[in-house]
Protein backbone atom coordinates (compact mmCIF):
# COMPACT_ATOMS: atom_id res chain seq x y z
CA UNK A 1 0.00 0.00 0.00
CA UNK A 2 1.16 3.70 -0.35
CA UNK A 3 0.28 6.41 1.39
CA UNK A 4 0.18 9.97 0.38
CA UNK A 5 0.93 12.45 3.24
CA UNK A 6 2.59 15.57 4.67
CA UNK A 7 4.46 15.55 8.04
CA UNK A 8 2.89 18.36 9.43
CA UNK A 9 -0.83 17.18 8.19
CA UNK A 10 -2.70 16.48 11.26
CA UNK A 11 -5.44 14.19 9.13
CA UNK A 12 -1.93 12.31 7.75
CA UNK A 13 -0.69 11.96 11.38
CA UNK A 14 -4.10 10.57 12.57
CA UNK A 15 -3.59 7.58 9.86
CA UNK A 16 0.42 6.88 10.24
CA UNK A 17 -0.81 6.28 14.11
CA UNK A 18 -3.64 4.34 13.44
CA UNK A 19 -0.88 2.17 10.47
CA UNK A 20 1.28 1.60 13.59
CA UNK A 21 -1.03 0.54 16.07
CA UNK A 22 -2.29 -1.68 14.19
CA UNK A 23 0.95 -3.07 13.15
CA UNK A 24 0.19 -1.88 9.27
CA UNK A 25 4.05 0.02 8.32
CA UNK A 26 5.81 -2.33 6.84
CA UNK A 27 3.15 -2.65 4.26
CA UNK A 28 2.77 0.85 3.93
CA UNK A 29 5.00 3.26 1.90
CA UNK A 30 4.64 6.61 3.45
CA UNK A 31 5.25 9.32 0.29
CA UNK A 32 5.81 12.96 1.43
CA UNK A 33 4.33 15.19 -1.38
CA UNK A 34 3.49 18.66 -1.49
CA UNK A 35 -0.37 18.98 -2.66
CA UNK A 36 -0.01 22.75 -3.55
CA UNK A 37 2.21 22.18 -5.95
CA UNK A 38 -0.59 19.66 -7.45
CA UNK A 39 1.95 16.81 -6.89
CA UNK A 40 1.45 14.19 -9.75
CA UNK A 41 1.89 11.02 -8.46
CA UNK A 42 -0.87 12.53 -5.60
CA UNK A 43 -3.34 14.36 -8.12
CA UNK A 44 -3.31 10.75 -10.28
CA UNK A 45 -4.92 8.69 -7.35
CA UNK A 46 -7.28 11.60 -5.72
CA UNK A 47 -8.79 14.35 -7.96
CA UNK A 48 -8.94 17.02 -4.99
CA UNK A 49 -5.28 16.78 -4.86
CA UNK A 50 -5.67 16.24 -0.10
CA UNK A 51 -3.78 14.27 2.15
CA UNK A 52 -4.13 11.77 3.17
CA UNK A 53 -4.20 9.51 0.09
CA UNK A 54 -3.84 5.62 0.47
CA UNK A 55 -3.99 3.77 -2.35
CA UNK A 56 -5.16 0.41 -0.73
CA UNK A 57 -4.42 -3.45 -1.77
CA UNK A 58 -6.48 -3.87 -3.85
CA UNK A 59 -5.10 -0.67 -5.90
CA UNK A 60 -8.41 1.51 -5.02
CA UNK A 61 -7.55 4.91 -3.42
CA UNK A 62 -9.74 5.93 -0.41
CA UNK A 63 -9.38 9.76 0.64
CA UNK A 64 -10.14 11.33 3.89
CA UNK A 65 -8.66 10.40 7.08
CA UNK A 66 -11.69 8.59 9.52
CA UNK A 67 -12.23 6.72 5.72
CA UNK A 68 -8.60 5.22 5.56
CA UNK A 69 -8.40 4.95 9.42
CA UNK A 70 -11.34 2.27 9.45
CA UNK A 71 -9.93 0.82 6.64
CA UNK A 72 -6.70 -0.04 8.63
CA UNK A 73 -8.40 -0.48 11.73
CA UNK A 74 -10.17 -3.26 10.02
CA UNK A 75 -7.09 -5.47 8.06
CA UNK A 76 -4.80 -4.35 11.11
CA UNK A 77 -4.09 -6.56 13.77
CA UNK A 78 -5.01 -5.77 17.65
CA UNK A 79 -7.51 -4.52 18.87
CA UNK A 80 -10.60 -2.38 17.45
CA UNK A 81 -10.25 0.85 17.64
CA UNK A 82 -13.42 2.04 16.27
CA UNK A 83 -16.25 -0.56 17.28
CA UNK A 84 -18.23 -2.55 14.56
CA UNK A 85 -21.54 -1.45 15.97
CA UNK A 86 -23.77 -0.63 18.29
CA UNK A 87 -23.76 2.55 21.34
CA UNK A 88 -19.58 2.00 21.88
CA UNK A 89 -19.29 2.62 18.22
CA UNK A 90 -21.62 5.65 18.53
CA UNK A 91 -19.88 7.61 21.40
CA UNK A 92 -15.93 6.56 19.79
CA UNK A 93 -17.29 8.07 16.62
CA UNK A 94 -18.61 11.30 18.17
CA UNK A 95 -14.87 12.08 19.47
CA UNK A 96 -13.49 11.16 16.35
CA UNK A 97 -16.08 13.78 15.26
CA UNK A 98 -15.12 16.77 17.45
CA UNK A 99 -11.49 16.15 17.40
CA UNK A 100 -12.13 16.25 13.22
CA UNK A 101 -13.58 19.30 14.24
CA UNK A 102 -11.31 20.99 15.88
CA UNK A 103 -8.50 20.68 13.26
CA UNK A 104 -11.00 21.61 10.30
CA UNK A 105 -11.38 24.79 12.22
CA UNK A 106 -7.76 25.62 12.79
CA UNK A 107 -7.16 24.29 9.29
CA UNK A 108 -8.86 26.81 8.19
CA UNK A 109 -7.62 29.49 10.54
CA UNK A 110 -3.69 28.52 9.13
CA UNK A 111 -4.89 28.88 5.17
CA UNK A 112 -6.79 32.06 5.82
CA UNK A 113 -3.76 33.49 7.49
CA UNK A 114 -1.69 32.63 4.49
CA UNK A 115 -3.46 34.77 2.69
CA UNK A 116 -2.36 38.52 1.83
CA UNK A 117 -3.12 40.96 4.92
CA UNK A 118 -5.91 42.81 3.23
CA UNK A 119 -7.49 39.54 1.81
CA UNK A 120 -7.80 37.94 4.99
CA UNK A 121 -11.55 37.86 6.61
CA UNK A 122 -11.56 38.99 10.77
CA UNK A 123 -15.20 37.83 10.50
CA UNK A 124 -14.00 33.91 9.27
CA UNK A 125 -11.13 33.93 11.76
CA UNK A 126 -13.22 34.81 14.82
CA UNK A 127 -15.99 32.65 13.88
CA UNK A 128 -13.31 29.21 13.32
CA UNK A 129 -11.51 30.44 16.23
CA UNK A 130 -14.92 30.51 18.46
CA UNK A 131 -16.10 27.08 17.13
CA UNK A 132 -12.29 25.21 17.18
CA UNK A 133 -12.88 26.30 21.18
CA UNK A 134 -16.55 24.65 21.47
CA UNK A 135 -15.03 21.33 19.72
CA UNK A 136 -12.29 21.64 22.64
CA UNK A 137 -14.73 22.10 25.67
CA UNK A 138 -17.07 19.19 23.83
CA UNK A 139 -14.12 17.21 23.80
CA UNK A 140 -12.96 18.28 27.35
CA UNK A 141 -16.69 17.35 28.91
CA UNK A 142 -16.35 13.95 27.34
CA UNK A 143 -12.98 13.48 29.60
CA UNK A 144 -11.37 10.94 26.84
CA UNK A 145 -8.43 8.83 28.22
CA UNK A 146 -5.29 7.38 27.34
CA UNK A 147 -6.06 4.19 29.02
CA UNK A 148 -8.96 3.17 26.88
CA UNK A 149 -7.40 4.19 23.56
CA UNK A 150 -9.86 4.15 20.46
CA UNK A 151 -9.95 5.78 17.26
CA UNK A 152 -11.92 9.18 19.57
CA UNK A 153 -9.03 9.50 21.84
CA UNK A 154 -6.25 8.99 19.42
CA UNK A 155 -7.97 12.16 17.58
CA UNK A 156 -8.26 14.21 19.90
CA UNK A 157 -4.84 13.71 20.63
CA UNK A 158 -3.84 14.75 17.28
CA UNK A 159 -5.90 17.48 17.50
CA UNK A 160 -4.77 19.08 21.05
CA UNK A 161 -0.94 18.12 20.00
CA UNK A 162 -1.51 19.99 16.50
CA UNK A 163 -2.58 23.07 18.44
CA UNK A 164 0.53 23.28 19.65
CA UNK A 165 2.46 22.88 16.83
CA UNK A 166 0.30 25.22 14.42
CA UNK A 167 -1.23 27.77 16.99
CA UNK A 168 1.30 28.09 20.09
CA UNK A 169 -0.46 31.32 20.58
CA UNK A 170 -3.72 29.53 21.34
CA UNK A 171 -4.65 29.00 24.45
CA UNK A 172 -6.42 25.79 24.49
CA UNK A 173 -5.08 24.19 27.86
CA UNK A 174 -6.51 26.54 30.43
CA UNK A 175 -9.70 24.96 31.46
CA UNK A 176 -9.06 21.85 30.36
CA UNK A 177 -7.51 19.84 32.52
CA UNK A 178 -8.47 16.25 30.60
CA UNK A 179 -7.27 17.09 27.40
CA UNK A 180 -3.89 18.28 28.63
CA UNK A 181 -3.34 14.79 30.86
CA UNK A 182 -4.41 13.04 27.37
CA UNK A 183 -1.98 14.84 25.39
CA UNK A 184 0.47 13.83 28.10
CA UNK A 185 0.10 10.34 28.32
CA UNK A 186 -0.26 9.73 24.09
CA UNK A 187 2.34 11.55 23.47
CA UNK A 188 4.26 8.69 25.16
CA UNK A 189 3.52 5.92 22.83
CA UNK A 190 5.60 5.08 19.89
CA UNK A 191 3.32 5.69 17.34
CA UNK A 192 2.69 9.12 17.99
CA UNK A 193 6.45 9.58 18.66
CA UNK A 194 7.07 8.69 15.52
CA UNK A 195 4.71 10.46 13.99
CA UNK A 196 5.13 14.27 15.74
CA UNK A 197 4.68 16.73 12.98
CA UNK A 198 7.76 18.94 11.46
Amino acid sequence: MKLYITTPSPFARKVRIVAREKGLSERIEEVAVDPYANAPELLATNPVVQVPTLVAEDGLPLTDSPVIAEYLDAIGSGPRLLPAEGPERLRVRRLETLGNAALEMGVKLVLEKRRPEQERSPTWISRWTVNMGRALDALESAAPDAGRFDMGVLTAGVAVSWLDFRHPDYDWKTGRPHLVALQAALEQRPSFAATAPV
